[in-house]
């Protein structure tokens, strides 16, 4: 049901690869508004925007990763103040599931940091136990960064941290230490380079990782793995980019994937989808979105105010929107111009 009074805004954060890299942006549209807007008002010049999270019960605050560290705003990105934590790269931020107070930062090269007054004071949590599958550790890419944190809503002690690239990071006692979760006898790095870890209180414990080639599920707080068949965008697997839990019905799940990427055969084309699951990732079907995306789909969107509101983006900026939870779909601008065609879209985030 959406709120009195309530207006979507989309977030979108860009962040430069390859020859842009140090290149960055972020940019908000309203609901049913084709301009988009720069907010970088207060960011470091050329922000490098990764992560983005918007408070639960106030939408005008929201948080930003950038490679300066994390910064807030308290007017719906209007203006930006940097945050007293560490000034390198974040690349992931979550808040707890019953408070929003508490916020958790994944850095780049990996660490946890954590606030306990909504970002005024931070504290960096004990990651020494972490061991890296040995497979990453000498096969490139080497970036050990935590691209994505998320908490069991049913027992928010257990946490889980992804790591691109290498495996995925548990914590049993709220954030406070980290240690593996993932290791064994790999042949190749991709089923450990993950892109992202979201848990749904429709099935406590039911841990889901997607990666370079594939989307996984734990049933048992991350001991015991299974394959998780979506349709193959390429031979033996799926680039898997973006998963989010629907927050009005945990048991919809979405996942952006494509056919390009790391994981894919040489020459493949790069063609998006956008996969969604109604019974906890019991099965899964492709969500028609009325195109057939040319770059792999990325990230995903839902305004938790207004849960009929739902997006999707490709990578190139992109932005595809539905107004009647995720059934019907319209093709939207792309996300910001020229700029889309150089940086990647990293974060997208409704408030």
């Amino acid at each position: 049901m959406t709120a009195v009074n309530h207006q979507t805004y989309l977030y979108v954060g860009l962040g430069g690869e390859g020859d842009n890299i140090g290149e960055g942006g972020l940019y908000r549209r309203a609901e049913g508004d084709d301009q988009w807007q720069n907010i970088a008002k207060g960011l470091p010049e050329s922000p490098q925007v990764r992560a983005l999270l918007v408070h639960p019960e106030n939408p005008a605050i929201i948080y930003a990763g950038t490679q300066a560290g994390p910064y807030r705003s308290d007017d719906r990105g209007d203006h930006w103040e940097a945050l007293d934590a560490s000034k390198t790269d974040v690349w992931s931020l979550a808040f707890h599931p019953n408070d929003p107070n508490t916020v958790y930062a994944g850095y780049e090269p990996c660490a946890v940091h954590r606030s306990l007054d909504g970002g005024g004071n931070w504290q960096k949590m004990d990651t020494d136990k972490v061991v890296f599958p040995h497979i990453t550790t000498y096969m490139p890419p080497l970036g050990k960064r935590v691209i994505g944190i998320a908490a069991d809503p049913s027992n928010p002690l257990d946490m889980y941290g992804a790591i691109e690239v290498g495996g995925l990071i548990a914590s049993r006692d709220g954030g406070e230490t980290w240690q593996q979760a993932l290791d064994g006898p790999y042949l190749r790095n991709n089923t450990l380079d993950l892109h992202g870890v979201q848990v749904s209180s429709a099935a406590p414990g039911t841990v889901f990782i997607i990666t370079q080639v594939a989307m996984f599920r734990s049933r048992d707080r991350g001991h015991y793995w299974e394959h998780i068949q979506v349709d193959e965008m390429f031979p033996g697997g799926s680039y898997c980019r973006g998963l989010m839990v629907s927050p009005d019905d945990p048991k919809t799940i979405y996942l952006a994937a494509g056919a390009g990427g790391g994981g894919a055969p040489a020459g493949t084309e790069e063609a998006g989808a956008l996969f969604r699951s109604k019974d906890v990732g019991e099965t899964w079907e492709r969500v028609d979105i009325g195109d057939t995306p040319p770059r792999r789909m990325f990230q995903i969107a839902i305004d938790r105010a207004a849960p009929e509101n739902v997006y999707c983006c490709d990578y190139e900026g992109r932005v595809y929107a539905s107004n009647n939870g995720g059934d019907q779909w319209q093709t939207t601008s792309q996300v910001p111009g020229e700029m889309s065609r150089y940086l990647h879209v990293y974060p997208m985030v409704c408030g």
